[in-house]
């Protein structure tokens, strides 16, 4: 079945980085767009960004294009989030998701078809 487990959440402090890790199986990886999405305390569920079956274009939501870069490494069926110069208000869980092959957009609720565990990252001085 399909899989998705999360890593490298933790607590930070604001400009701090972490790099958060998403390994796939139970499906065929390099055949879907692939995308991470947070939940903020009190908030709904929150597109970040997505990545190409091949990794050749990257989609970021605007509050972190610039600090956030995906990528992916096919080869080990890994999805990965750089999160640089973090903030208190990037406080959540994030989770990894594959796209729906037939969905057209990134950051509805719908485009994703399975999610992981998630890993919640903490950033506090």
């Amino acid at each position: 079945q399909v899989q998705l487990v999360e890593s490298g959440g933790g607590l930070a402090q604001p400009g701090g980085s972490l790099r958060l890790s998403c390994v796939a199986s139970g499906f065929t990886f390099t055949a879907y767009n692939m995308s991470w999405t947070r939940l903020v305390p009190g908030k709904s569920l929150e597109w970040v960004s997505g990545i190409s079956t091949d990794g050749s274009d990257t989609y970021y939501s605007d509050v972190v294009v610039g600090r956030f870069t995906i990528s992916r490494d096919n080869a080990k069926n890994t999805l990965y989030l750089q999160i640089n110069s973090l903030k208190p208000e990037d406080t959540a869980l994030y989770y990894c998701a594959r796209k729906r092959r037939t969905s057209v957009t990134w950051s509805g609720l719908n485009d994703n078809d399975y999610w992981g565990q998630g890993t919640q990252i903490t950033v506090s001085s």
